[in-house]
């Protein structure tokens, strides 16, 4: 490695970074001085730079003191073998203290021609490297103790019991060498050990009863390592600062402002105001305000409440619970939009011109009391009228006459503005793929009652634009003022997700031009071509698949699905740290009083930006998991009926399918399709029988009868009704089209429109 040049004073971040990145070898205090060519009076600034650059995320040390970059590895720690795969042997670090970046895996690299001698659970001291987009590990010595965790459930079989991990991936059922009181049918925490064929189970905790209600959350937590407990100081810390007063702030508590949300919402960030604007300037136009909880004013820079915020990223939403970002005292009581109680918000008020469009914008920190707190089906009911909504006001209101009066024109007023934002919306065209959530209904001991879509209202959409309108004003106003921005990012397609996505399309005979500008209104184009047609959900899934991640980052690129230039996320800093960020930017920006972003803040965007990323996409997958489990879980009591399926995938070893209007992915393994042989066809994703030419491709509908649902790991088996082939190029053309290639949904980008949740 080139030696840097030595420069009078001490080296930036950034050289500093790059020195500790590049050297073949560990890099302290001493070696970066020498490096540098700095001399005994420098080493104390020097010590005090690398204390900040550590404060601000962007190095951290390992032992010995040696540094490296935050996210990247050590030269040489401490790993924990984790699996063996045939002959290759993966290891994770021991110590991963990156809050939000994953924890890197590396394969490890032992001398070649000797077996290994390395089994699941143990410790090693090692190399590391980085190795294109992986890591390599080349192991010095073994060390002692050291086990690798595992979440399962307990089964006897053969009067031993054994250990099935609870993730669908897991194959293996792993012998119990300790089981600690635990009993067959018992979900437990457990650490694996030993080396193949030798790896058994000690258990360390148990759980309880796996299918028993709110087990399945419980399940996601343990297994995402999901912050969901507080502490006695930190609980201490929210009781404190919740009973400070408001202080000086702009005084809306007159406006008839309301709060539209699920009937079943934990916390309430946002609530909406509007009228028609009495300024000549704006004539047939709105003025509104869009209250959000001044999340700010409570969780400052640099406590312990902010530290565990950041932390956790964002709150985690399940049906029957919710991990918040903040203590309930804050999240659920003294921040959450309560009707009738005296709350610090932060306005956003903003000018609607009669086309739609944001004609102007300011912020103020303000005291709010929200006349209402409505449920999106009752707000519906009351434009929806003639007669209902005076009826549903009289028994919802009925002790208070004056309030009453004031909710159904507020409401109404909030439509009309509405429709005028829905028109800018439209002009803009951005994507449209309106994929509804499965709900999950239960009853109050937590068992489940039904698993059905939600209904997407105009109520859904009327909130979702006033947020969206919200969120373009904050982002601007910062740019406006030249501060930092969280940016809320989403990409335009890669170029190979736009070819994968034409290939498809050849497959129903629709051109996709390549070489045009491709704007969110080209996919919505495609899904009007389609129409109602059998396969529109076929397609509107690829479109999906062909979209990239939307991730938060303090460099502006745009928001490709809304179609917009500048996006933040300023509506729910209750349950998203990047809303927090945003309002800080904000009171900083605008002189609005305590709370507002540090100097140590602005430093590590970047950082801050990844991590929460990361954190918003543990939370996807930990709730996507849990409703797997719920669905099963509800299907349970169906084993062996028979119903109305769609094929989602199609592979060599058989098809998966999902049950209409429920969800639910199952396997049908291709030994169970029939007795004659099934030809697996890569380039039309067909499974085709040899002698019949009969055959399952993606988007075929079909009867399955459910063979089994495991609750615990969300997996589903279907087979077929009558134990035989039953498909046709015939059931095809009843379809309305050519077999069509595999669509595997792997989660939305937070671009998409979708029910109970607000952007």
């Amino acid at each position: 490695m080139a030696k840097p040049k030595q420069k009078a004073g001490l080296p930036t971040r950034q050289q500093i970074l790059d020195f500790i990145t590049s050297s073949p070898t560990p890099s302290g205090k001493r070696e970066i001085a020498k490096a540098f060519g700095l001399h005994a009076q420098d080493k104390i600034a020097l010590k005090a730079l690398l204390k900040d650059m550590a404060d601000e995320g962007l190095i951290d040390s390992a032992p010995g003191r040696a540094f490296h970059k935050m996210g990247g590895l050590p030269k040489v720690t401490v790993l924990r073998i984790t699996d063996i795969d045939g002959d290759t042997v993966w290891a994770v670090p021991e110590r991963w203290e990156a809050e939000g970046i994953p924890v890197p895996r590396l394969r490890v690299r032992e001398q070649r021609g000797k077996r290994s001698a390395l089994g699941v659970g143990d410790r090693i001291l090692a190399r590391t490297e980085e190795a294109g987009k992986g890591w390599i590990a080349h192991p010095m010595k073994k060390l002692a103790g050291g086990e690798e965790q595992m979440l399962g459930v307990v089964h006897e079989e053969g009067g031993r019991l054994y250990l099935q991990g609870v993730e669908k991936k897991e194959r293996h059922s792993y012998p119990i060498s300790e089981r600690n009181g635990a009993e067959p049918g018992d979900l437990v925490l457990a650490n694996k050990a030993g080396k193949p064929p030798r790896i058994f189970a000690h258990v360390t905790q148990r759980l309880g009863d796996p299918f028993a209600p709110r087990s399945f959350s419980l399940i996601a937590i343990h297994r995402h390592a999901i912050p969901n407990v507080f502490s006695d100081e930190l609980l201490a810390e929210a009781e404190r600062i919740s009973k400070q007063p408001l202080g000086e702030r702009e005084d809306l508590r007159d406006l008839p402002i309301v709060a539209i949300d699920p009937a079943d919402a934990r916390d309430h960030d946002d609530a909406v105001w509007a009228t028609p604007d009495d300024d000549p300037k704006n004539e047939g136009g709105w003025k509104a305000v869009v209250a959000i909880a001044d999340v700010s004013f409570y969780v400052r820079p640099g406590s312990e409440l902010d530290r565990e915020a950041r932390k956790r990223g964002n709150s985690v939403y399940f049906p029957d619970r919710v991990v918040p970002m903040l203590p309930e005292i804050l999240s659920a009581e003294v921040c959450s939009l309560k009707e009738g109680e005296d709350r610090a918000a932060l306005a956003c008020h903003i000018q609607v011109g009669k086309s739609g469009e944001l004609k102007s914008w300011r912020f103020t920190r303000a005291v709010v009391s929200i006349a209402a707190n409505i449920a999106y089906d009752d707000a519906q009911t009351i434009i929806d009228g003639p007669e209902s909504p005076r009826a549903l006001l009289d028994d919802r209101f009925a002790p208070g006459a004056e309030k009453r009066a004031e909710i159904e024109p507020a409401l109404h007023h909030l439509w009309d503005c509405w429709r005028a934002l829905n028109k800018a919306r439209e002009k803009r065209e951005p994507l449209d793929l309106d994929l509804p959530e499965r709900r999950i209904v239960l009853d109050e001991k937590g068992r489940i009652l039904s698993v059905a879509p939600r209904e997407r209202l105009d109520a859904h959409k009327l909130i979702e634009d006033y947020m969206i309108a919200a969120n373009v004003a904050a982002a601007k106003a910062l740019e406006a003022k030249k501060a930092p921005v969280m940016y809320r990012i989403h990409e335009p397609p890669a170029r190979e997700k736009l070819v994968a996505l034409k290939e498809y399309l050849k497959t129903y005979d629709m051109e996709f031009a390549l070489g045009q500008v491709i704007k969110p209104a080209t996919f919505n184009h495609i899904l009007e071509r389609v129409g109602e047609a059998d396969f529109r959900d076929e397609v509107m899934q690829q479109v999906l698949r062909s979209q990239t991640q939307a991730y938060y980052g303090p460099q502006n690129a745009g928001h490709f699905g809304l179609s917009l230039g500048s996006y933040a996320h300023f509506t729910s800093p209750i349950r998203r740290y990047a809303d927090l960020i945003v309002h800080r930017s904000l009171v900083a920006a605008y002189k609005l009083g305590p709370g507002g972003l540090t100097a140590e803040e602005l430093a590590s965007m970047d950082r801050i930006g990844e991590s929460i990323s990361a954190l918003e996409r543990r939370a996807m997958e930990a709730e996507r998991e849990t409703v797997d489990r719920y669905v099963a879980a509800y299907l349970s009591e169906h084993v062996g009926s028979v119903m109305d399926a769609r094929i989602t995938g199609v592979q060599n070893f058989g098809f998966f399918a999902t049950i209409e209007g429920i969800g639910g992915d199952g396997l049908v393994p291709v030994r169970d399709i029939g007795r004659e042989y099934f030809r697996y066809d890569e380039a039309s994703q067909r499974l085709i029988g040899e002698d019949t030419g009969e055959f399952y491709a993606l988007g075929q509908r079909l009867k399955l009868r459910l063979a089994e649902a495991n609750p615990v790991s969300g997996a589903l088996r279907f087979e077929l009704p009558d134990g035989k082939g039953s498909g046709s190029g015939e059931s095809s053309e009843r379809r309305g089209g050519p077999p069509k290639r595999i669509i595997k949904h792997r989660g939305r980008p937070a671009n998409i429109r979708h029910q109970g949740r607000k952007r």
